[in-house]
């Protein structure tokens, strides 16, 4: 049986009734993530993208038995698939292999996600658009770059799904302290790739750990997917897991949507919260609401420790943006 964590989301109200689109949804996290939207009852539209695969994908989600009606689309129809969309994801792009960050998916997933956010921002301008295309700290503001020349960014609405860096910190400290990981709550802060995530163990039942197993576990957490690249044999990377945060997360979209009160995630969004420093956008709790992201909310007491963390994430986010916002003025 599921945890309570895992089903939060699928276990609302049939009373709301939204769009969901998946670009990318005959890949190795697309095809997990549209079965777990089929379960949700708020998606009562699936819509299934890829260039290849999707109709046949959707045919066998379809058979599921929820109240939602779901369609398989290839790029001739990619503005059907995305047209009155509520929530669009976005996991399309390439998987790492061994001895590759995710910055080494830059030059490939760049351009997907480029020419995805042009196609959403012109047939789906208000949807709430997620991303999990690596590097997420990147890709983001893509996505924000295309919005901004189409005159449609709506920062609310933009959000980089950071999730699975929540969700490994919650099953990690589980492990080390002989608990329930649905139990052990632990916000991840900062963006989505190596020395940028950021967990505030400080802000746990967890804070008296000492330095090495602190230490130990933290680095964990921002390289837990390197685990599952390498235990994967270059076969792939977190798509199953991966799979799972975008379902939680999308759900909690939903949830704030329909108007659900107090739903708040982690997510990497544009954020007021070190704009001063030139860092446009970084993780921190979100609460989410009918209208996207309604509050963004600052990071609250650290510890020393979690501040040298959070300085040297945000010396690294500077750059990662940038890398985005450059590509996009380099390639229009």
């Amino acid at each position: 049986m599921l945890s309570k964590i895992a089903t939060r989301s699928f276990s609302s109200s049939a009373a709301s009734a939204y769009k969901v689109a998946v670009l990318g949804a005959n890949g190795g996290i697309g095809q997990p993530l549209s079965l777990l939207l089929k379960l949700n009852h708020k998606v009562t539209d699936l819509s299934l993208y890829d260039l290849k695969g999707a109709p046949g994908v959707a045919a066998d989600v379809s058979h599921v038995p929820t109240n939602s009606v779901v369609k398989g689309y290839n790029p001739d129809n990619i503005k059907e698939a995305l047209s009155g969309s509520d929530v669009i994801v976005i996991p399309a792009g390439v998987p790492r292999k061994p001895g590759m960050t995710r910055d080494d998916l830059f030059n490939t997933n760049a351009s997907i996600v480029r020419d995805l956010a042009k196609a959403s921002a012109d047939y789906a301008p208000n949807a709430n658009v997620l991303i999990i295309s690596n590097p997420v700290n990147s890709t983001v503001p893509i996505v924000a770059e295309v919005f901004k020349s189409k005159g449609t960014y709506n920062p609310k609405k933009l959000f980089g799904v950071t999730t699975l860096d929540v969700l490994r910190a919650s099953r990690f400290v589980s492990e080390i302290a002989g608990t329930n990981p649905v139990n052990e709550k632990v916000t991840v802060v900062g963006g989505h790739s190596g020395v940028t995530i950021v967990p505030l163990l400080s802000q746990t039942n967890h804070k008296s750990l000492d330095t090495e197993t602190r230490d130990g576990l933290i680095n964990r957490i921002q390289f837990g997917g390197d685990e599952v690249v390498k235990a994967k044999d270059g076969a792939g990377s977190a798509t199953l897991s991966m799979a799972q945060a975008g379902a939680r997360f999308a759900g909690a979209v939903l949830d704030g949507l329909a108007g659900e009160k107090d739903v708040i995630e982690p997510s990497f969004v544009d954020s007021p919260l070190f704009k001063d420093e030139g860092v446009d956008f970084f993780s921190s709790k979100v609460t989410l609401g009918p209208d996207g992201a309604s509050i963004v909310h600052p990071l609250g007491e650290l510890s020393d420790h979690e501040e040298e963390l959070i300085k040297t994430a945000k010396e690294t986010l500077i750059k990662n943006i940038q890398k985005g916002v450059d590509f996009v003025k380099q390639n229009p």
